[in-house]
């Protein structure tokens, strides 16, 4: 019932999106221009071609990030288990500065870098957390802080070495924004998306059996480190796909999963209704960005960031356990 009205919930959104800008369109023009009855060729111009992949962007980014941060949380057994605070965020961002900073690079170029070094930063923390033959916990949490914390030292570093354009298209990507998306943005997070999220969605009975603890998942027959390993790095990569579709967006992964877990009070990983929630929480924040009062168009990165620096708050205060 919480993932129908979730999906509702983002549907309303998309059509209202797709209405708002410079030229505003009535619900019902945007839903016959989508229909394929449009009977305004500049209205389905700006509908279908600048302002679709700007929803479709958003909606993939917040569910990739939002089934990250479930994934984070779970193997973490930590509320702020989320790649943006364990540094895997931080590191693919560090491989995106790398090609605009010293590589002058395009688009394409800082998009791959993006997720190859978010891949590489993951295998480093989860090098890093082993102890024994054991990972996860607060030792993973704690590790990927620490080498969060030295990339992003080092981000900075390379933002000073660049020239004055080279350090303000880096801050720009650094921002988080889904302006000027386009297709070309939406088909690889999208084909990422559909390839990662089945093999998260098929290991999430072994994940939540972990959750009972290692010894209790191994008398189940749970391979804990290999299930482990696998959703890792499918989360990584869900983290790495959405920061290079739209820069670093800030505490989707944190809040979707905790949100979608209040809301269906299920004991287990919510990885559906986190990535609908996380898609939800995008797309709002994307609509407030727009309609602020301030007549700017704010990116969208410094939007959750300001939104999810509260909610953090929040959750610390109203947490008896942290």
């Amino acid at each position: 019932m919480v993932c129908g009205l979730l999906l509702a919930c983002l549907l309303a959104l998309a059509v209202v999106l797709l209405g708002t800008g410079t030229l505003s369109f009535t619900p019902a023009q945007v839903i016959s221009s989508l229909m394929g009855g449009g009977d305004h060729a500049m209205a389905d111009r700006v509908i279908q071609r600048i302002r679709l992949p700007r929803v479709l962007t958003a909606l993939l980014v917040g569910a990739s990030l939002g089934m990250a941060g479930s994934i984070f949380q779970s193997i973490s057994r930590n509320a702020l288990g989320s790649p943006d605070i364990i540094g895997f965020t931080s590191g693919a961002a560090t491989g995106a500065i790398v090609q605009i900073i010293l590589f002058n690079a395009g688009p394409l170029e800082t998009a791959l870098a993006a997720v190859v070094s978010g891949l590489l930063t993951a295998v480093l923390v989860f090098v890093l957390s082993l102890k024994g033959r054991s990972t996860g916990g607060y030792r993973l949490v704690l590790v990927g802080i620490g080498v969060g914390a030295i990339l992003s030292g080092l981000n900075t570093v390379l933002l000073v070495m660049g020239d004055l354009d080279q350090a303000m298209s880096a801050q720009i990507w650094l921002a988080g924004s889904l302006s000027t998306r386009t297709w070309s943005h939406v088909v690889p997070a999208a084909i990422g998306f559909v390839v990662i999220a089945p093999v998260a969605i098929i290991h999430a009975r072994q994940v939540n059996l972990i959750e009972m603890g290692d010894d209790a998942a191994l008398q189940l027959g749970v391979s804990v480190e290999r299930t482990r390993l696998v959703v890792v790095i499918a989360a990584v990569a869900l983290t790495a796909l959405a920061t290079a579709a739209a820069g670093p967006i800030a505490f989707i992964a944190l809040a979707g999963p905790q949100l979608a877990r209040r809301l269906t009070r299920a004991p287990g990983v919510p990885l559906v209704a986190g990535g609908l929630m996380g898609a939800v929480l995008l797309l709002a924040a994307d609509l407030l960005s727009q309609r602020l009062p301030l007549q700017i168009n704010m990116p969208i990165g410094l939007t959750t960031g300001l939104l999810g620096g509260f909610y953090l708050l929040w959750v610390l205060v109203r947490s008896r356990k942290i």
